[in-house]
């Protein structure tokens, strides 16, 4: 069990809204998605005894720039067997995220071990995580459009990095979750507050016509 923690106060992890992308960050990934570590970060998932024949369980959903992890923290409860991780370039941001997971954990032993945040750059190493049609859903909420020129290539969303979503995802559609898009996240909270609306798009993933499935 883990040892009781204050929660995390956000005073204390405030950072600029960005972070450059392309710039050289240090950063720790592995070489290939089964060369991954998973268990320091869903310790309850990955006991030590577990039997070596049974198949290690897989991040499902992933959410790309989660901010301070309200998202993961709402999802967690309503997908209890469903691993989720947080991808967050910011230095500050991903610390906070994870002491508030921790701190979640050690409060409400046997809740929110489903959950985790790494730092990592999402726009550039997604593929050294995750396998081919191994993430059913992805989350990128309140992206930053990035409106000059000079500047698009920032954009997570472009037509590059959806080849790279659509390799990682698996054909799926979309559910209840959706409604809880815009409430969950400290962005959306502020976004409320100030009576201004939420525009949310939701995609999903084709079968591939060379797969022999419908698009």
């Amino acid at each position: 069990m883990e040892e009781a923690a204050a929660p995390p106060q956000k005073r204390f992890y405030r950072q600029r809204a960005h972070a450059n992308p392309l710039a050289d960050h240090t950063l720790r990934y592995p070489a290939r998605p089964q060369d991954m570590d998973w268990a320091p970060l869903f310790p309850a998932f990955f006991p030590p005894a577990a039997p070596p024949a049974q198949p290690p369980p897989r991040v499902e959903f992933a959410d790309v720039g989660c901010g301070y992890g309200g998202l993961l923290v709402e999802l967690s409860p309503l997908f209890p067997r469903t691993l989720m991780l947080g991808l967050e370039l910011r230095v500050k941001v991903a610390a906070f995220a994870g002491e508030r997971i921790r701190a979640l954990r050690a409060a409400q032993p046997g809740r929110f071990g489903n959950v985790a945040c790494l730092r990592a750059n999402a726009m550039k190493h997604l593929p050294h995580f995750f396998r081919k049609a191994q993430l059913s859903k992805m989350f990128f909420l309140f992206p930053d459009p990035h409106f000059k020129r000079t500047k698009h290539k920032w954009r997570i969303i472009s037509p590059t990095l959806l080849a790279e979503y659509g390799y990682v995802l698996r054909p799926g559609g979309a559910d209840p979750i959706v409604a809880r898009l815009g409430t969950s996240t400290e962005e959306g909270r502020k976004v409320q507050r100030g009576g201004r609306r939420i525009f949310p798009a939701v995609f999903r993933r084709l079968q591939d016509p060379a797969a022999g499935g419908d698009t």
